[in-house]
């Protein structure tokens, strides 16, 4: 089971285990918001529900920019595996300016690709093609981009991810 940390200012900061959710709690520096009764956590001594959802005590300071490293598994969930010249769907990612001409592995340049169109299009531009691009791509943002483990959220954190 997975537990949703926040801020103290209540903004979501990372997915992390019930165990170490357990240990923030135990050692005061987090408290729970939220918590699943039906499976508590038993010990020897103690029984705890297990958290859902914790708030940290103190404040953590982050970067002010957060930058989402770029990956193929990225790439093609931010483009949810559509092909960006044909919207079949992908399975591989292409670089719109191909790396032989100085193309950069960068959210801007990468884009979902069906293997046929990645065949095809080798090591020219949508230009040279005659293609065009079905949406230009950029950097992801929001919550779920950020934040890891998001991706797969529980019903318990909607309420919180929403305000984010």
């Amino acid at each position: 089971m997975r537990t949703l940390v926040l801020n103290a200012g209540y903004e979501p900061l990372a997915v992390v285990s019930f165990r170490r959710a357990l240990v923030l709690v135990m050692t005061q520096k987090a408290t729970v918001l939220a918590a699943d009764a039906e499976n508590p956590v038993v010990g020897a001594s103690f029984a705890f529900d297990r958290p859902s959802v914790i708030v940290l005590t103190r404040y953590v300071r982050l970067p002010h920019t957060r930058q989402i490293p770029v990956s193929r598994r990225g790439v093609l969930r931010r483009d949810a595996h559509r092909c960006a010249y044909c919207d079949k769907t992908a399975t591989t990612i292409d670089h719109v300016q191909p790396r032989s001409r100085g193309g950069q592995d960068t959210w801007e340049n990468l884009v979902a690709c069906c293997l046929r169109c990645n065949n095809l299009k080798s090591n020219r531009t949508p230009v040279e093609m005659g293609w065009h691009l079905r949406w230009q791509p950029k950097a992801p943002h929001g919550v779920g981009w950020v934040v890891r483990g998001v991706e797969q959220p529980q019903a318990v954190w909607d309420e919180y991810l929403q305000a984010a």
